[in-house]
């Protein structure tokens, strides 16, 4: 991980080395964050960050779950952004926004604790590596279940909920794959560890709805899109992992993952075992759109300093 100059927190730009918080910070102790995962890209007319608006809402919206009242707007968090990504000279970047309960009390009550924010950028390719863009990973279905939502909120993005991910993830490394596939309490496909996922059987593509505890995925949204404007059918539908088995194709989604496609499960080879035709042309059209290239989808980019047409 590349250190930048700055990171934004509570309205100051501070030196990557001094953004420091206390070792008894409620957020540390309970997991009482929220947070989002955004990436800034390079385009001819300068660096645009993609879906800003989506991202910074879904923030929100966690923070309301939690009953968090939050010290800074979307629309704040989102120019402090773009300050931030220049003052760091920064082209294409990560960017980790948080809302989190600072030091204060302890206990489990965090009301009586401070809500502190913080946003990091910092250059990051993609998550599941180039050779994965391009030639697929291979997947593991997990020992572990997906959360629940009557112990927890699967549609806020809460750093509690990504002990969840980090189990069903070192299992996956543990035993040789890429990356890990979770069920749900009632046996249907959820998502990955930091991933939504889709199925591509004889032309008709299917991913899982938000019901199914999935979270309700940004990059999901977009690729649900882009496969509609590419001319395909696209339905939110319960999957069994028998699906996933006899699939013509599968691929991940999110915003660390961009559009991975998965070659393998449990041993068991998708489709022809490569990147399939489908998942290869939404995923070109989603790097052409954040690359600035589709007027089409224009809209989805939030130039930071947008040079002249």
């Amino acid at each position: 991980m590349k250190a930048t100059k700055y990171i934004w927190k509570n309205g100051e730009f501070v030196p990557w080395e001094e953004a420091t918080t206390h070792v008894l910070t409620h957020a540390l102790h309970y997991g009482t964050s929220v947070f989002e995962g955004v990436r800034a890209y390079e385009t001819k007319k300068g660096s645009a960050i993609f879906r800003a608006q989506e991202h910074y809402e879904r923030m929100v919206d966690s923070a309301k779950i939690y009953q968090m009242n939050i010290p800074y707007t979307a629309d704040e968090m989102i120019a402090a952004t773009k300050e931030l990504i220049i003052k760091n000279g920064l082209r294409a970047c990560y960017i980790r926004p948080i809302y989190y309960y600072g030091y204060g009390e302890m206990g489990l009550n965090p009301g009586l604790n401070p809500v502190d924010a913080m946003i990091a950028a910092w250059e990051w390719g993609t998550y599941l590596g180039e050779e994965g863009l391009a030639q697929g990973v291979k997947c593991k279905m997990s020992s572990w279940i997906r959360i629940d939502s009557r112990c927890m909120p699967p549609l806020a993005k809460c750093a509690s909920n990504y002990i969840n991910s980090v189990l069903a993830k070192k299992e996956a490394l543990d035993c040789g794959f890429d990356e890990g596939i979770l069920l749900n309490s009632n046996g249907l496909v959820a998502e990955g560890p930091g991933e939504n996922i889709f199925v591509i059987k004889k032309g008709n593509i299917y991913t899982p709805p938000t019901s199914d505890g999935v979270l309700e995925g940004i990059t999901c949204q977009t690729a649900c899109k882009i496969a509609e404007y590419l001319g395909y059918s696209v339905q939110h539908k319960s999957l069994t992992r028998d699906e996933l088995f006899l699939a013509d194709e599968l691929f991940f989604t999110g915003t660390a993952a961009e559009i991975t496609p998965i070659r393998e499960v449990d041993g068991r080879i998708i489709g022809t075992g490569k990147r399939g035709e489908i998942t290869k042309k939404i995923q070109d059209k989603f790097f052409e759109i954040v690359r600035g290239e589709c007027k089409d989808h224009s809209y989805w980019l939030d130039y930071v300093n947008k040079t002249s047409d």
